[in-house]
Formats: C-alpha cells, structure tokens, sequence
C-alpha cells in the first residue's frame, strides 16, 4: 500500500470509513489512536509506532478545538496544526478531526480491529472522564481489541506549562511556586471526597433571560439605538445555579426557596435542576419569580440593558413562618448550609437569625447588585463560618474604600465570628484568608472570558463545600480561581462548572 503524502492523510471521519472498509477487504488490519496531541512530542511518536506494530494501517483521530477541555489557553495549537503535525509522521497513515466530545461514534464508524491508548490509561480508575471503559466496550462490540502501548511517555501540558506562555505571567509565578507544595492527584482527591457532604442551599431563585439582538443603529426620529430581536435563552439562575453547582461534587443537595404563584416558571425550574436536587419550594402570592431580562449584541456577546421583573419586598409574614418552621425541623442534618442572598426580599431578619443560630457550618454571600446596593451587606449576617464575596461588596461592609484589604478583611472575620474569607477580586485574582494560615494571594488563572454572570456564584458554590471540609486556604482559592477561570467561559448559567472539566483543568495547571 503507497502511503499518501501528508496533505493527502487528513480527511473526514465519514470519507476514512470508506477507505477503511476497501483495505479491509483486501486484509488490512486497521489500528486507531485517538487524543488531543496538542504538543506532539517523543512519546507521542513513540505511541504511534508501537501502536502501528499492531496491524497495518494506523489511523489518528484528533479531538476538534471545541471538545478539547482541558481550560483556558487550551489547546494552544488549533486542530488543523496537530492534524497536520501527526500526518507528517512516517507511522501514521490516516488523519481525521473527530467531529464529536468523545472517540465512542469514531470507533463505530472506523471499526479498528485494535484500539490503542498509552499506558497511563491502562488503569481505568485514573481516567478522570471514565471514558476508556465506554472505549473498551465500543470496540470490543465490534470484535477488536483495545491495547496499551507501554513506551516512554510524557506531558503535553506539563512541556506547555514550562516552555509556552499558556496563562498569564504572574499565574505562572504562583503555579510554579504552588506545584512544590501540592500536586494535581491532591488537589482532584480532595474535590471527589466532597461527594459526601450534605448541603442545603438557600436564596433567591432568578431567571435569567438572554434576548440575543442585532444592533441597526440610531433612530432617525428618537434618540435610541434600534435592534432586531434574534433569539431568546433561559437560564436557571441565582440559588438554582448554586444548587446546580454544587450538586456535581456533592450527592446529596437540597433547596430551600421562594417562587411567586402570578408567573412561578416552577416547571421550567424543576426540569433545569439536577437529579440529586430535592426542592423545597415556598410560594408567595402577590408577586411573580424574579426575572432579569437581559438584552445582547448577538456579534460580541455585548450586553446592552437589563429589565428585572421583581418584586424585594419582604416575604409576607405568613409564608416567612412556613420557611422558619421547615429550616428548624431540618437545619441540623446538614454539614453546609450555604447562603446565597442577593437582597430580593427572600431573606429576612428573622430568617437570617435563625440560620446563623442553627447551621452547623454556614457560608454566606451577600450580593451587591444595582436593585440593593447598600442595602444587602454580609454585615447583616450575626455570624458566619465562611463568607465570600467580591472586593467592592467587602468595602462597602465596612464603609471603607481605601483601607488595605487585609486589614478589612481580618476586622470582618472578628465581627461575624468567621473562620474563614474568599474576596474575589476580578481580573486581580483573589485573595484567601484564615486566622491561622494568614492571607493568600491567588491571581486569576486566565484571561479570557466570554461572559463574567454567575462566575461569582460558581466560585462560592465549590469553594463553600471546601471550605466546610477544612481544606487549606490557598487550596480553596486556587480551586475557587480555576473554577472561576471555567465559569466566565460559559455564557450566563447556560451550564454548570461540572468536576471532570475541573479536573482536566486542575491537571493541565498542575502538570
């Protein structure tokens, strides 16, 4: 068989089926490798050519730019350029860029009689996606055989961490330094044994709506910009994206909140929570469930004005009761209460004293947003074990825009009782703080975002759990970084920050 020139070996998934069921017919045995490859290096080359021992002809799919998540910065070379660098190599005969997450419907398609994945995946358990099973069975349906090749092997993602500038320079800094002290196998192990915890979490419920527009420029006869309406989204939003959150590291999830009965949304909230997800919904009936309505440039993402639909009085006193009398029945089975209270009149003074006297480990978030600002401060909370919120929201706790943030953060800690801190700081990282390890400092560990709603939320509803569990304070604000870093990446609470994304991530900056 004539190898073709390298342009000629990268091709479709559909149009190498065909290829390979002609040399199958001619009594080729066909071997794949599948991955990312996104720094090709001696261990990759050395992969291949073991794997081509295995048969005649070697096949590489490449994972598309899209599936590759492994965080920001990643992949650093596009699916073009690794496809074009595998092809070059002598071994390998055929070059597909997979069209789908995982290598399942490739492997379907092509039909390798073997499978080929290096030697770190020879052991299922360290598989952090568990897809090497579903590998295994797709191809031993097919009546192939999956093997694992045994050369030498090496880290793209640790040779990018050293010799490309894959996150931002001083992020690089920190990571070198926190690599001594904690590795990625550490850092993952104490994200899976969160699985354990009980958490109840309790707020507000908004929905947020994403009204995609196209800007057509200036009224001729009003001073106002005119756009053509496009398309429209729903997220579940607020305290039903902290639940979501948590809900992938935790097993057991409950929640606690308030709908209004005149537009409740209560069937598209039920059917956008999560499996392990019980709620305990309360209804108030002279209101509808807060919406906010966000109007978006479609090009760029751009928003250009808000309409909330709510309603920030304080419950009626009837219905406030119920949810007292629900909390003091339940409060005490729970290792996490967590608090997310963004001042739209679902957490009262009687309610917030109850929480504060009964959870066994409260972590709170205070949210300043333009319907409250200056009136929904943490302060209002008479304890707390973890608070966090950002670094405008902790100034205006304390009436005071110019003091050093630690010294704030450390007065704060003394007034609400609190063991520990998180102040999010946006594009200047965070910073992390207990009385016994001291301050923290943690830069954001990329820069590139797509939408910054509900990245606060996502830091607090993975951290909480962390911090409940006792982990070092500079562990709990990298993780809360690296999960930030996800988060803005997603567009408004469309998906949650789910644990295998973290984990590549975690890796990737670990390596």
């Amino acid at each position: 068989m004539m190898t073709p020139t390298p342009e000629r070996k990268i091709t479709s998934v559909d149009d190498l089926a065909v290829t390979l069921q002609a040399l199958r017919a001619q009594g080729k045995r066909v071997v794949q490798c599948h991955g990312v490859f996104d720094l090709l290096h001696p261990g990759h080359i050395r992969h291949f050519e073991a794997a081509r021992a295995e048969g005649d002809v070697l096949v590489v799919t490449v994972t598309p730019d899209r599936f590759v998540n492994k965080g920001p910065g990643r992949p650093v070379f596009n699916q073009r350029l690794r496809a074009e660098s595998i092809a070059a190599l002598q071994s390998v005969d055929y070059v597909a860029i997979n069209e789908w997450p995982t290598a399942i419907e490739a492997i379907r398609r092509l039909e390798p009689a073997v499978y080929a994945k290096g030697s770190d995946y020879a052991d299922a358990g360290d598989d952090l996606t568990g897809k090497i099973v579903e590998e295994r069975r797709a191809v031993e349906e097919l009546g192939g055989r999956i093997h694992f090749t045994t050369e030498i092997t090496f880290s793209s993602s640790g040779l990018l961490n050293v010799h490309f500038d894959v996150y931002p320079e001083e992020a690089q800094s920190f990571l070198r330094d926190f690599r001594r002290r904690h590795s990625s196998d550490e850092v993952i192990g104490l994200l899976k044994e969160l699985k354990g915890l009980r958490v109840l979490v309790i707020g507000d419920t908004i929905i947020d709506e994403y009204h995609y527009v196209q800007s057509l420029g200036k009224s001729p006869k009003e001073l106002l910009v005119t756009t053509r309406f496009l398309r429209d989204e729903q997220f579940a939003g607020g305290i039903l994206a902290c639940a979501n959150h948590v809900a992938g590291f935790c097993d057991r999830v409950d929640l606690v909140t308030c709908l209004g009965t005149q537009d409740s949304r209560e069937e598209f909230i039920r059917s956008h929570l999560k499996d392990n997800i019980a709620p305990a919904f309360f209804y108030r009936d002279d209101t509808g469930t807060v919406v906010k309505r966000r109007y978006v440039e479609q090009a760029f993402l751009s928003k250009m004005f808000e309409v909330s639909f709510l309603d920030d009085t304080d419950l009626p006193e009837a219905v406030s009761r119920q949810v007292e009398r629900h909390l003091a029945r339940v409060l005490s089975g729970y290792d996490l209460v967590l608090v997310a209270d963004y001042g739209h009149g679902f957490l009262g003074r009687d309610l917030i004293g109850l929480l504060a006297a009964e959870a066994r480990y409260l972590a709170v978030n205070a949210q300043t947003n333009s319907a409250n600002t200056g009136f929904n401060l943490v302060t209002k909370y008479p304890r707390a074990d973890y608070v966090c919120i950002d670094e405008p929201e902790v100034r205006l706790a304390a009436q005071d825009r110019r003091t050093g943030l630690e010294e704030i953060m450390r007065d704060l800690a003394k007034d609400l009782a609190c063991r520990r801190i998180a102040i999010t700081r946006g594009h200047n990282g965070c910073i992390a703080y207990t009385e016994h390890e001291g301050f923290h400092h943690v830069p954001v560990l990329s820069r590139e975002i797509v939408d910054r709603v509900g990245a606060g939320d996502a830091y607090l509803s993975v951290t909480a759990p962390c911090a409940a569990a006792g982990y070092p304070a500079e562990v709990i604000g990298f993780i809360g970084n690296a999960v930030g870093a996800l988060a803005v990446r997603i567009i408004g609470n469309r998906t949650p920050v789910e644990p295998v994304p973290l984990f590549k991530f975690v890796t990737a900056l670990l390596k």
